[in-house]
């Protein structure tokens, strides 16, 4: 039998409450200044997940180019996920686990940021972008479950939702990057 609404919800508040409980205070802090630090020598920010993630991703990304809550220009931050003739090109002529990588590639550049979704922390996509990113000298910022996975030990950040339940997860990931969104939105509002 599934559980009531009633359970669910307060399932998603402990968990939500729990991540606010867990020191992930300072690697936010730290997730702020690597964005902002990306944002201010007019690097983009890259943005990568799969399923629910890639619509996590598409959703950060809108967020910075057109606004959160201010009035501001637009920050350059880019989806690798929303391009679907890239992707399915890509992935039919050559590969899935480097469609994300091959982007990296062609728009990280040293001093940049990528933000890589994984609620698994195990897609091997993911992990060819992050590792692609590393290698180019890009930051990366990592959100995913409890434990974070193989994606953990390539992360700059590592922003772990406490849990391993996707749903739960990707509603700590919302208030992750709304919240990223905010402080970043904060810096460069008029």
């Amino acid at each position: 039998m599934a559980e009531s609404f009633k359970d669910y919800l307060q399932a998603a508040a402990q968990t939500i409450n729990q991540a606010a409980q867990d020191p992930l205070a300072q690697a936010m802090e730290k997730a702020i200044a690597l964005c902002c630090g990306a944002l201010d020598q007019n690097q983009p920010l890259l943005v990568c997940g799969n399923g629910g993630s890639a619509a996590d991703a598409m959703h950060f990304s809108a967020e910075l180019v057109a606004r959160f809550l201010k009035d501001r220009k637009g920050l350059p931050c880019i989806c690798l996920a929303s391009n679907p003739a890239m992707l399915t090109a890509w992935a039919n002529d050559v590969d899935f686990e480097t469609v994300f990588a091959r982007q990296v590639e062609a728009f990280g550049q040293s001093g940049g940021v990528l933000i890589a979704l994984s609620t698994s922390g195990k897609s091997k996509n993911i992990i060819r972008a992050a590792q692609q990113a590393k290698a180019m000298g890009l930051g990366v910022i990592a959100l995913t479950g409890a434990g974070g996975g193989d994606l953990a030990a390539l992360a700059d950040v590592l922003l772990q939702a406490p849990s391993t339940h996707t749903p739960l997860i990707q509603q700590v990931h919302l208030c992750f990057y709304h919240y990223l969104c905010a402080r970043i939105e904060e810096r460069y509002a008029a």
